[in-house]
């Protein structure tokens, strides 16, 4: 009985989605371009569930390259409308198209000159009437038995928005590079998908040093930076060797004076590289070889790029050597 009711509900929403499918028309694509044209954001409104539909709407425009941001039509009137911006989009969402709250927005918006979409099932209803163009969400009946609970219609709503989505993201020519970089705190699979350019230490980041700096100067970067090791570099930036934390130690135990060493006296020669080219997971395998925790990365000619550390692949405190 629960699954035959269950699959009842999948089919009821199917075949609302369908038959919205079904009537996407000129107005889909002149909502397209009036997103692509403004110099502004895409500004989505809504109130109730269709409000909780719109947040997450523009959560995937954010994300997929469209400029996006909800504002709740009852904290617009009392402040928030100062968010909008002139040449901003309006995208307003009622499955009804009679919420008194997101029609009287509405008219302020209006004023203000923006440009509207509604996304409605009421194609003659106010919301309708008021906008510029009209994306039609209407599904032929709720999943809800008693026809009170917004399903079909959310699930309508909330695809016509992916829909958007996917197809600003096409006209865009938006890549997955640019979704990684909207997602600097994604998942380790898609952080070890990018080059490793993309999260190497750069710049005034690079803990470096002179071959004929004093070793003192050495640890002293060493200790500033603190990425447990030092890159050595001649004067034409070629590297030429590492100083790690353990070489500090070495020297310690040894009791040589390090006031009286430069940086070539405590570094290892050589040190294991890489280009610029090579993927994070690729590095990651490297650094896991050969048990160290910094890489330094550079061109055909050895000259420094960068340097990346096991906490730039992974996280601070997620790593560790697999045995």
């Amino acid at each position: 009985m629960s699954i035959d009711a269950a699959k009842e509900v999948l089919l009821i929403e199917e075949q609302g989605l369908a038959s919205v499918r079904e009537r996407i028309g000129e107005e889909f694509v002149q909502a397209i371009e009036t997103i692509l044209c403004s110099p502004g954001r895409l500004v989505i409104t809504g109130i109730g569930k269709s409000g909780i539909v719109g947040q997450k709407i523009s959560a995937t425009l954010n994300s997929t390259g469209t400029p996006s941001f909800f504002l709740h039509p009852v904290e617009a009137m009392h402040g928030d409308l100062g968010m909008v911006m002139a040449g901003d989009v309006i995208m307003a969402i009622s499955y009804s198209g009679e919420t008194a709250e997101l029609n009287s927005l509405l008219v302020s918006l209006k004023k203000r000159g923006n440009s509207i979409i509604a996304m409605t099932g009421g194609n003659k209803s106010t919301l309708a009437l008021a906008a510029d163009i009209v994306l039609d969400i209407q599904v032929p009946k709720e999943a809800c038995p008693l026809g009170l609970a917004p399903t079909a219609s959310t699930t309508a709503t909330l695809a016509m928005g992916d829909a958007l989505s996917v197809v600003l993201l096409n006209r865009k020519k938006f890549q997955a590079e640019d979704f990684r970089h909207n997602h600097p705190g994604g998942s380790l699979g898609q952080r070890l998908k990018v080059k490793v350019t993309e999260v190497m230490l750069t710049g005034q980041d690079l803990p470096v040093v002179f071959a004929d700096d004093s070793a003192l100067s050495a640890v002293q970067v060493l200790n500033e930076k603190n990425r447990g090791a030092v890159l050595v570099v001649d004067h034409g930036n070629k590297v030429i060797g590492i100083v790690t934390d353990g070489d500090v130690r070495r020297i310690f135990v040894s009791s040589q004076a390090i006031a009286d060493l430069l940086a070539a006296d405590l570094m290892t020669e050589k040190p294991i590289t890489t280009d610029g080219n090579q993927l994070a997971v690729d590095v990651l395998s490297i650094m896991q070889k050969h048990e160290i925790t910094a890489l330094p990365i550079v061109d055909s000619e050895q000259k420094l790029l960068g340097l990346i550390h096991l906490h730039n692949l992974l996280g601070k405190g997620e790593f560790r050597f697999l045995v």
